[in-house]
């Protein structure tokens, strides 16, 4: 794990090859993987700052940071993601801890809102989310809303 680099970029610093990598892997985790059909380039990109983790040029874990008022009045974690291939690093809840320190540091504040994947949902607890009561379907996956204060 020595050789894993973590990154941390706003849009406009993204190399062409940086988002390339941040795209594909995206599109292979919720789009293939997950069987779900959207619109993933969904205009948010260039308001979130992307922190993931990297070896040799390849994405191995990947989330979006938002300030608050950009997706919810609330911080905001979206598009958590770990490669297939690097699951048993278990490197999803040091993407999360090194987001949460990101809000805490550039936003200062400690409220995050996030959409989280039904079977998400104890990883989340974890880590300080509680469930805001908010379930719904999108795109045909189940997701409750989740609030840390």
């Amino acid at each position: 794990m020595n050789d894993i680099i973590w990154r941390i970029e706003r849009f406009e610093e993204l190399s062409v090859k940086q988002l390339y990598e941040i795209l594909k892997i995206r599109q292979e985790v919720f789009i293939v993987e997950q069987t779900c059909y959207y619109l993933d380039a969904d205009g948010a990109d260039e308001k979130a700052l992307h922190l993931w983790a990297e070896k040799e040029g390849n994405v191995l874990a990947y989330c979006r940071v938002f300030a608050p008022r950009v997706k919810y009045a609330e911080s905001s974690i979206g598009r958590v993601l770990t490669h297939p291939k690097y699951r048993n690093l278990r490197l999803g809840k040091t993407l999360m801890k090194i987001a949460l320190q990101i809000i805490r540091t550039r936003f200062k504040t400690d409220r995050v809102r996030i959409s989280a994947q039904d079977y998400l949902l104890a990883f989340y607890t974890a880590l300080g989310f509680e469930s805001t009561g908010i379930s719904y379907l999108e795109d045909d996956i189940s997701h409750t809303e989740m609030i840390r204060k």
